[in-house]
């Protein structure tokens, strides 16, 4: 008797986001995609999830309230998860920011700038992601 063959279980993505209704739309949108979405309400509580979970890839806000940003997720995934370091997405509503510019062009990680339509999301997710 055979064992039935299952497919890989992909590790969700963790969307770091401040903004509940942007989290609702991102969360929708990957769910029936077919990926798994873990939310973290800032930066302090996705570097917290970070240090202990298993993540197929990040998107996060760059700009949220409280001490750490987006770009501070960034650093210390380079730093401390570096299986990680191509596998962020950056979302933003400020990327004519000189800040947020330099940090994309220093990175090269992709940004989705807010707002953004459902596909244009899924294309990016995908090609830096992979699919579910």
């Amino acid at each position: 008797m055979s064992t039935p063959v299952t497919a890989p279980v992909l590790a969700p993505i963790l969307v770091i986001e401040d903004e509940p209704s942007v989290v609702a739309f991102l969360r929708a949108a990957l769910e029936r995609k077919g990926y798994k979405v873990e939310n973290a309400a800032s930066g302090m509580d996705g570097l917290e999830l970070l240090r202990g979970g298993r993540y197929g890839g990040v998107i996060s806000d760059i700009r949220m309230p409280g001490a750490v940003n987006g770009a501070e997720v960034h650093a210390w995934i380079q730093t401390n998860r570096p299986e990680l370091a191509a596998r962020i997405i950056l979302i933003s509503g400020d990327t004519a920011n000189s800040e947020t510019q330099s940090l994309l062009e220093r990175s090269g990680t992709p940004c989705i700038e807010k707002p953004f339509r459902v596909q244009h999301l899924l294309s990016v997710v995908e090609k830096t992601f992979g699919k579910p």
